[in-house]
């Protein structure tokens, strides 16, 4: 399915569904509240785009008129997709400019450069194993440069 664009607060909103499995409209907004107060109804619409959307379902509970929200969608892919457009659209494409702008927004800490380091050092050996070997080939002989005339001559 091709993902349409998520605005933050929908992000901020599905972020909740991927922390807790299964939650009401209520927990959302509670769990929101110091990073983006809204009102019961902005999260309930929020809910409701993101289902339309077929990043969230929404099944009726037991007992009482709450719905139960569930996220569709795993994490990775949908940040994977945010973090692309992003590349895209701010950074023309380059994946290291993002990576330079973020590390001079938010400096890593010691643990953090040694985990990626490791990364790198597993991505750089994955590389080097799936380039491909050149075969062996032996030389070939050279042809003569020159070219014969129309009369049969060498020039």
């Amino acid at each position: 399915m091709a993902m349409p664009d998520l605005p933050p607060a929908e992000l901020d909103v599905l972020q909740c569904l991927w922390e807790v499995e299964q939650v009401t409209a209520r927990q959302v907004r509670e769990m929101l509240a110091e990073r983006r107060p809204l009102s019961h109804s902005s999260v309930c619409t929020l809910l409701d785009r993101l289902s339309s959307k077929g990043f969230v379902a929404r099944e009726k509970g037991v007992t009482g008129k709450a719905f139960f929200y569930t996220a569709k969608v795993a994490p990775g892919k949908t940040r994977g997709r945010v973090i692309g457009n992003i590349v895209d659209r701010v950074f023309g494409g380059s994946g290291v400019d993002l990576i330079v702008s973020l590390l001079e927004t938010k400096p890593l800490t010691a643990s953090e450069i040694g985990q990626l380091q490791n990364l790198l050092d597993d991505l750089t050996s994955k590389q080097d194993s799936a380039e491909p070997k050149k075969p062996s080939v032996p030389p070939r002989e050279k042809k003569s440069s020159k070219r014969q005339n129309a009369k049969g001559s060498r020039s």
